[in-house]
């Protein structure tokens, strides 16, 4: 076997010497306030047995989908699940993605145009970050949530393509990923109006967990129609895999015809698709929404009475994150949670900023009130 290039040797000392470097790990015997599966979806015994029915009844016995969505693996499953995202999301038009970080590169390498201007979030997703790194437009980055520095940006750049055809795009999240903190959608909307700017918003984390049924922030708002796409995806609340893109049927025969993570890799499989559609009945009729609502009021109860408010950044969603500066302490600190039997990572720099490492809790309908006040309590106990 050929020597292992010196450079990426480098690169892998240096995240040891970080005390960044990543392992993977298992941590399925742990009381879970690490996952994205905030209502327990991915373990749902009835949306399993209700995905193998509808595969059945819909005489899709097959194992995969056998070409890409524009070859051979375009199977009626997905026309049938997208007219459902239509239908739920109030959107004109959805297009499946085999995952939130296919559909967020494959919008952003190809709808911002060259010369085309992109004004982001700065702690937005790196799917995002890759797809606008991969277009050829022009990128600049705002204050976190910071709509005044967007404002000038948007002046800025509106004045100087007045009567031209080049466009800008805004992209935020609806509740952003480290943080789960929101913008102030409603104000956002009307500066992108004001500016004629396309606003583009991921909202991975708010489907499931926000909005009646768990439609998100953006029909929880009424916002659905101001928009220019919105990037919803599966492997969160929703528990299972893949996302779409929500916006008008051209912007979908755009991505069609353009956007290559989708027109240049195989389609999900049969499998999959009925599992979302599974999933989007089960969201319609579930109690799990309000039970994680209830979680996440007590989890911030506790912060209160415990005192412990002063580490926390304020948030209302299923995310809860406590800043612990440093990779060395912060992965002390989950270990001491962990070797306790909670499952709470940390997030190290540089997917934080340093001196913004955190511990990410993530809250969950299947948690129980003790379990909550529990790892709190280690929590209080190991930083004091």
């Amino acid at each position: 076997m050929k020597t292992f290039p010196k450079k990426l040797l480098d690169k892998l000392q240096k995240r040891k010497t970080d005390n960044a470097f990543r392992e993977l790990s298992n941590t399925d015997l742990l009381i879970d306030f690490s996952s994205n599966d905030y209502l327990g979806f991915s373990k749902s015994e009835a949306i399993f047995n209700q995905s193998h029915d509808y595969l059945v009844g819909h005489n899709m016995k097959q194992n995969g989908s056998t070409g890409s969505r524009l070859l051979s693996g375009n199977h009626n499953l997905y026309h049938l699940a997208e007219t459902v995202l239509c239908e739920f999301h109030k959107s004109e038009a959805a297009l499946i993605f085999n995952s939130g970080y296919d559909a967020n590169i494959g919008f952003f390498s190809s709808v911002p145009q060259r010369h085309d201007i992109i004004l982001y979030d700065e702690y937005i997703h790196a799917s995002i970050r890759d797809g606008i790194s991969m277009s050829h437009a022009n990128a600049y980055k705002f204050a976190h949530n910071d709509l005044s520095d967007l404002d000038s940006l948007l002046k800025r750049h509106s004045d100087t393509i007045l009567d031209s055809s080049i466009s800008i795009y805004v992209v935020t999240e609806s509740v952003f990923s480290m943080d789960g903190d929101s913008p102030d959608l409603e104000t956002l909307v009307q500066l992108c109006t004001n500016y004629h700017a396309h606003l583009v918003v991921d909202e991975a984390h708010a489907i499931g967990v926000f909005g009646d049924q768990g439609k998100g922030l953006i029909q929880e708002l009424g916002l659905e129609r101001q928009l220019f796409a919105r990037i919803v995806t599966f492997g969160k609340a929703l528990g299972t895999h893949g996302a779409a893109i929500l916006g008008s049927e051209q912007l979908k025969s755009y991505l069609v015809n353009f956007s290559r993570s989708l027109i240049y890799t195989t389609a999900l499989p049969p499998h999959s698709i009925a599992t979302i559609n599974s999933a989007y009945l089960e969201l319609i009729k579930t109690e799990d929404i309000k039970k994680l609502h209830e979680n996440i009021h007590h989890f911030r109860d506790e912060l209160r009475n415990k005192s412990l408010e002063l580490y926390f950044i304020k948030s209302h969603s299923a995310i809860q994150c406590a800043i612990v500066p440093g990779n060395d302490l912060v992965k002390k600190l989950a270990k001491k949670i962990n070797d306790s039997g909670y499952s709470v990572k940390p997030i190290l720099s540089p997917t934080v900023p340093n001196g913004q490492e955190r511990l990410r809790f993530c809250i969950h309908s299947f948690n129980s009130k003790e379990e909550i006040s529990e790892v709190l309590q280690l929590f209080a106990t190991f930083v004091a």
